[in-house]
């Protein structure tokens, strides 16, 4: 779907042979982003597989992906790294990823991932800013946290979500979710999150298959 009409991306796969240095992929087949500059599709160091995903918090097609992104997560036990980036017209995403940043920076990640889950549950609650907020007034009280006066007063949550949006613009993307499994020599952009597991587990065997082979040693 485009960005403007907040249609989902997802990550897929479609072989098993071994990739190159610079493979990509996807599932279905044949339906990879035409991406600009890729260099940032990778895991961190020593990380053998992990997934990349930009999402909008007021897009609901990130809010369908957001489980099925996080299920996987826990079966697999790799890490996400995810950013924001904001769909042109969506009125309150941006703060919402200002107070998500706040606080997974400020109190703890977790707790931010939850109110990422809260807010893509109760999308359809807020139609405002003035909604937002005190969705999200209510969510710190829930969790025995206060919400302060000014989320941020010094700009540093502003510079992670432009900062993660710029990321997104280096890479070519127009729409959310935008989700890639990388390892450290390829990508596969999955297009169906329904095929998500299929993809991380090709990553999982191309990386496997490209390792050492030790137990052949003589």
């Amino acid at each position: 779907m485009s960005r403007l009409l907040s249609a989902a991306l997802f990550l897929s796969l479609t072989g098993v042979a071994p990739f190159a240095l610079t493979a990509q992929t996807s599932v279905p087949p044949n339906q990879v982003s035409n991406f600009k500059d890729t260099s940032m599709l990778k895991p961190p160091p020593g990380v053998p597989v992990a997934i990349i995903e930009w999402e909008d918090l007021e897009c609901p097609a990130c809010a369908h992906a957001f489980p099925i992104v996080h299920e996987a997560l826990n079966h697999y036990k790799i890490p996400l790294i995810r950013h924001d980036f904001q769909i042109p017209g969506h009125i309150w995403s941006h703060e919402a990823s200002l107070y998500a940043r706040y606080i997974q920076d400020k109190i703890s990640p977790d707790l931010a991932t939850e109110y990422r889950r809260e807010v893509f549950a109760s999308q359809y609650q807020i139609a405002s800013k003035d909604d937002l907020h005190n969705f999200t007034q209510k969510f710190m009280t829930t969790h025995g946290k206060q919400m302060p006066f000014v989320v941020d007063p010094t700009g540093e949550f502003e510079k992670e979500v432009r900062a993660d949006s710029a990321l997104g613009e280096k890479l070519g993307l127009n729409e959310t979710p935008t989700i890639i499994v990388v390892t450290q020599k390829h990508w596969i952009q999955v297009k169906d999150v329904m095929q998500l597991y299929t993809a991380i587990d090709q990553a999982q065997a191309a990386t496997a298959g490209s390792a050492a082979p030790a137990a052949h040693k003589k």
